[in-house]
């Protein structure tokens, strides 16, 4: 399962609006979010989803995406 879905659907959801007139960081991603963004690209199987050359902004879309989609994972099984 890709980025799409169901987590993309609550990520969306969640996410608050930008201010108007806010500036979105387009300066390439940090370190430390580079760091992250493999670990949990690794974690959830969505090895498609790190690129290197990104921005902060998208690093911090693509972080809370994975963390979510992990934090899914870890819950128990849904029974009917």
């Amino acid at each position: 399962m890709g980025l799409s879905g169901v987590l993309a659907f609550l990520f969306v959801i969640e996410r608050p609006a930008p201010l108007i007139g806010s500036v979105t960081d387009d300066r390439p991603m940090t370190a430390a979010q580079a760091a992250m963004l493999k670990r949990l690209t690794e974690e959830a199987y969505e090895l498609d989803a790190f690129k290197p050359n990104i921005s902060r902004a998208e690093a911090d879309i693509r972080i809370a995406m994975l963390t979510a989609k992990l934090k899914l994972l870890d819950g128990p099984p849904h029974t009917l």
